[in-house]
């Protein structure tokens, strides 16, 4: 029995915007979203738990629990593991079968879709095609304040509004018409503390800051590693730590991490 944990919203945010060349969203073996939907519209890609005669929760017949890496669970408002209702119920049954924890949305769809109305939909099932068409959203970093992203992102207008980002960091070849500061890549070793003391001074003004590059996979992580040592005076290994647990297939080139030890 592998248990059940609590899920921080951001955690769930930043589960659902993984992905490589697609969606993370759009394998089957990655990602199990279900929950009791209390209105028309529910968070995407959400599947409706339902309960047979004897209350027992009944798990869709196309979801594997035992080879889902993450299945989280939801209700309206649950915050912590001893409290009753039906994620619970629904977390209990499915763990039995699970080989990863069983995790619990804490607050539940309430607090979730407080902090990200833009991922609610009234859109019930989605098939393969659908599911690769969905766009990513740059990953949350520090909530609400830092995220972390590629050029395809930073230049989607409507994923700036959705996330209220008034501020873009480019360490991409390209650079955007909204790109606030831009770093080349033959600069970037030269221009770190330059970059974090521009980082921290905008977060310090409460301002939403978008750091980016190409990819999204090694400049734009080693500038975050860089800000997290430099400002908030992690190690390296804790500054990697927390910026793996945000985005999976991060890959900063080895030669920029050389240069903050």
């Amino acid at each position: 029995m592998a248990g059940k944990v609590l899920c921080e919203e951001t955690k769930l945010y930043n589960v659902q915007n993984q992905y490589t060349f697609l969606p993370r969203l759009a394998e089957r073996h990655y990602f199990c979203l279900t929950g009791k939907h209390f209105y028309l519209i529910s968070i995407i890609t959400a599947i409706n738990a339902k309960w047979d005669s004897d209350g027992k929760f009944i798990m869709p017949l196309d979801v594997e629990v035992e080879s889902m890496r993450y299945i989280i669970v939801y209700d309206s408002s649950t915050y912590s593991l001893s409290d009753s209702g039906p994620a619970i119920d629904c977390a209990d049954s499915i763990e039995e079968s699970s080989q990863f924890p069983v995790q619990i949305l804490s607050g539940g769809d309430e607090k979730f879709s407080a902090l990200y109305p833009f991922l609610r939909t009234p859109v019930s099932l989605y098939n393969i095609r659908e599911l690769e068409s969905l766009n990513s959203y740059p990953v949350e970093i520090l909530p609400g304040k830092l995220y972390m992203g590629d050029y395809r992102q930073a230049t989607n207008l409507q994923i700036l509004k959705d996330l209220k980002l008034n501020v873009l960091v480019s360490v991409s070849d390209e650079c955007s018409n909204c790109t606030v500061l831009h770093i080349r890549k033959s600069d970037l070793i030269t221009s770190f503390e330059r970059m974090c003391v521009f980082i921290g001074s905008h977060l310090n003004n409460s301002s939403s800051v978008l750091i980016f590059s190409t990819l999204g996979v090694s400049r734009c992580c080693a500038v975050t590693i860089a800000y997290f040592m430099y400002h908030l005076k992690y190690t390296l290994k804790e500054a990697w730590n927390h910026i793996q647990q945000c985005k999976a297939n991060m890959r900063p080139n080895r030669g920029f991490v050389q240069q903050q030890q």
